[in-house]
Parts: C-alpha cells; structure tokens; sequence
C-alpha cells in the first residue's frame, strides 16, 4: 500500500512539475490600432482609450515605445508569421480576395513550431486572417500554413453596414458558416473553448486577431463598454466615428479581460506569455496623426507593442529598443525553447531579430535601424520603403522622392531635411541609412537622391481596405 502510494505521488508530482513549466504564448492583434490612442503611452494623442485590462500585462512585461509595422494589415500578418519583410513575401498591399497573396510554401510560425516539437505543440488561430483568397478553396488555407485550427473570418473588414460585426461570415477549419454572434465576443468565447478542447499540459500557441477596431465603425453591446449617449445610427457614425472608434476599442479591451480572467481561473495565466501589437496605424477617419493607415509616415506604421509573462526578466519596462512585427517571429520560436529554428529552415532568408536579449534584461537593443515599406497592387504615389534608427528616418518613394526627418526634434515629420543643406551629422546618419537599405533591398539606387520632394500624399488614395 505503501509503494502504491508513493507511485500515486510520485506520478502527480511528475504531472505538476510538468505543467508548472509549461510555456505557452498568446498573440493578441488589434486591427487599425495605431500607439496614439493607447493610454499606457505617456507620448498618447489629445484622444485615448483607457485599455485597463491591456495594462494588466504592464506589471510583468516590457513596452516598447518605438515599435513599427507594416502600413497595412495583410502585409503585417505576413511578416509576423514568416518574420520576412514584404518585398520578400510579395505582400505588400491588403489581400483583395482574388488570389492568394501569401505563398502556402512560405515557413511560417506553426510550421516551425511542428518541426521543433511535432505535435507537441497546439497551434490555434482565432479571428482575422486576410492572407489569402475568400473563395471556398482558400477556406482551409490557415491549416495548410501550420495551424491545427482556424476559426474566424478570412476577410479584411467586416462588411460595410453597422450590423457587420454581428453578421459575419465565419470560417471553422474549411467550413464556411454566418456568425451572428458580436465578432469580438466570439473571438474570445472560440479561443477559450479551443483552449478547452486540448490536454491541460500540453504548451499552446495562441495566435488571437481581433477584427476590432477596423472599420464598420458601430455602437458595440452595452454589457461591453461604460454607459453612453451615443444613438448608434449609420447617419451619427458617419458624423462622428471617433467615439465609436472609442467605443469598439473599449468593447475589445473588455473582452480581452474576460480572456484574461479565463486564463487565471484555468491555470494558465502563470506559465503564459502574452503579446499585444496594433496592426497598423490608425483608420484615416479617426486618426489623430496623418498621414495614417497606409503610408510610411509614423501615423502609419507606429504601433502599440507589449510582451508580458513569466520569462521577462526585471518585468515592468519600458523599452526605447527600435522593434518591428517581424520580429515576433524569432521572438515566439524561441519563447518556446527553439533557439535552433534558423537551422531548421537554413535556405530561406529570415529578416526577424529575436527580441530575447531585450526580454530577458541581457541587452537594450538588438537591432541598430527598423524597415517597412508599402506597394499597392495598383501603384499609388504614397508607395515606398523607410528606414529609421535611433535619431533619423529615411523615406524614400517608388516615384524618386526623398524625404529625411530628425525624429528626436521633429516627431511629427514636418521638417524635411532634404530641402535644406545636411550638416555633417545628418550626412552621416543619411547615407548610413541609405546604405543600409541599398544592401537590404539589393537595389543600386538607394544613395543616389534626387531630392525632387514633389511627393504629395492623399490619404484618400487608402480608404478603402
């Protein structure tokens, strides 16, 4: 009996040591969230969106002030999942629905994860995709690219009418059902029933994309935000989509609490580590800094940007460390021990830098310039690549046109330098950054201005995504 007992023990201590070092990681996007909108950002616009449950992540994490994206939503997902820049993935616009932009031969997150431990992984997308075609053989397409399971919507935006986002087209492994449920309440009630579903001891990568708040703008339920005056008709929107913009951003932060609470409640809050990013910048209709969505001026491409969880080291951070969404990439294969995941898919180039030395206190930075760019299927006069590093941006447009801003003086881009004559120091931060981007891009061009600054961008050119 005795010998029966200590096995009993024994098997149950073996259980917990187990889950007790379980790493999981959740992903959770925003779409259309640009950082000046966010509360937990001391450098906020004039407007913000108290996001207290988002800040729940603070006290054990690290944010990061001066994160970038991709201009738009499809061209982000696509670098986050294969850590490479566009012009490598050929993403470079939204995924319109006529064909697939994203190459099913592309190593993608869970893809990796299952050669680094095959099947010992649970890999889970939930919510928005829009990296493929929206036709029925595109409907299994997120499986095809590494996850086990898909449920959401393939679409970039929720239809075009209010009712959108409680009348939707929902897609479960292939098939293809109308949702009526509120979008950002089902999001959160499927990743907690998948959550569910698994071995309680198993890791799991949760990749959670909110259609929220990308346009329709609508008055979200009422259980979900504080008690308004808003009436919540098509006419009042269209006059005044800001606070409803407020307002989708509220209902998202209430669930995303209610996500949170979940995974407390079941265990798994102490052994998980949670990711929050923006896609992109703010809608032009809301923004509080234009350009916006779409350009690869910072209205467009800063995002909010926080990792939190139990392997952040000295939690509690701010970071100034220049970061990309392609990083996360690198960052999530070795959040789950795969320190070795370069060797594992050594013919393609990876531009993702691991953000582990930042995250475990080993080091400020890991990269010393970030990189995005946009190029619309139909060329508009706004496409073209940046760079920055710790002082200077370098935006150089498809038509020729340089712009060179000092961002330390001039956060808002007004000044180009290129109008005036560089001193030294800005000579020496312009052709650094130049040559940088000459070897990234493989482009003979790139220090060869001609500083014509005819550029004018309208950002009606992007309204419609």
């Amino acid at each position: 009996m005795m010998k029966k007992k200590a096995l009993i023990i024994l098997f149950f201590g073996m259980v917990f040591s187990n889950y007790a070092q379980q790493r999981n990681v959740v992903l959770i996007i925003a779409d259309d969230l640009g950082k000046d909108y966010c509360d937990m950002y001391s450098d906020h616009a004039t407007k913000v969106v108290k996001l207290s449950n988002v800040k729940r992540l603070l006290n054990r994490g690290v944010i990061f002030s001066n994160a970038w994206s991709n201009p738009l939503c499809s061209p982000t997902r696509a670098g986050i999942l294969t850590g490479r820049y566009s012009f490598r993935t050929d993403v470079g616009d939204v995924v319109d629905g006529t064909n697939t932009k994203l190459s099913l031969n592309e190593n993608s997150i869970p893809k990796v994860l299952n050669l680094y431990s095959p099947n010992g992984i649970s890999k889970a997308c939930i919510g928005k995709w829009h990296l493929t075609s929206f036709t029925q053989e595109a409907y299994s397409y997120p499986n095809t690219l590494g996850f086990d399971h898909f449920e959401g919507s393939l679409t970039g935006g929720l239809g075009q009418l209010i009712d959108g986002y409680s009348n939707w087209t929902k897609i479960t492994n292939g098939v293809k059902t109308i949702c009526t449920n509120y979008a950002t309440t089902e999001n959160v009630n499927n990743a907690i029933a998948y959550l569910n579903s698994q071995p309680p001891t198993k890791p799991f990568y949760l990749h959670l994309a909110f259609n929220a708040p990308h346009t329709p703008y609508h008055l979200p339920p009422a259980n979900l935000i504080a008690a308004t005056s808003l009436s919540g008709t098509q006419t009042d929107v269209d006059a005044n989509p800001i606070p409803y913009f407020q307002a989708m951003v509220e209902a998202m932060d209430t669930e995303i609490g209610r996500f949170f609470d979940y995974l407390i409640s079941s265990g798994k809050w102490d052994n998980t580590d949670i990711i929050f990013i923006g896609d992109n910048g703010d809608d032009n209709r809301v923004a509080q800094n234009n350009p916006s969505k779409g350009s690869i001026y910072q209205g467009g491409v800063t995002v909010p940007f926080i990792i939190s969880g139990p392997d952040i080291v000295n939690p509690n951070r701010t970071s100034t460390a220049l970061v990309n969404t392609t990083d996360l990439f690198a960052t999530i294969l070795e959040l789950f021990g795969d320190t070795n995941w370069q060797s594992q898919i050594s013919t393609t180039v990876v531009d993702s830098h691991s953000l582990m030395p930042i995250l475990l206190d080993q080091a400020k930075s890991v990269r010393s310039w970030e990189f995005t760019e946009i190029f619309k299927n139909i060329p508009v006069v706004g496409d073209g690549k940046t760079m920055r590093n710790s002082d200077y941006k370098l935006l150089k447009f498809d038509n020729g046109t340089e712009k060179f801003f000092n961002l330390t003086t001039d956060p808002t881009e007004k000044t180009n330098l290129l109008l005036g004559t560089l001193n030294t120091l800005q000579t020496a931060n312009y052709t650094s950054l130049c040559n940088e981007m000459t070897k990234l891009v493989g482009s003979t061009n790139y220090c060869n201005p001609t500083f014509l600054n005819t550029e004018s961008f309208d950002v009606n050119e992007n309204r419609v995504y």
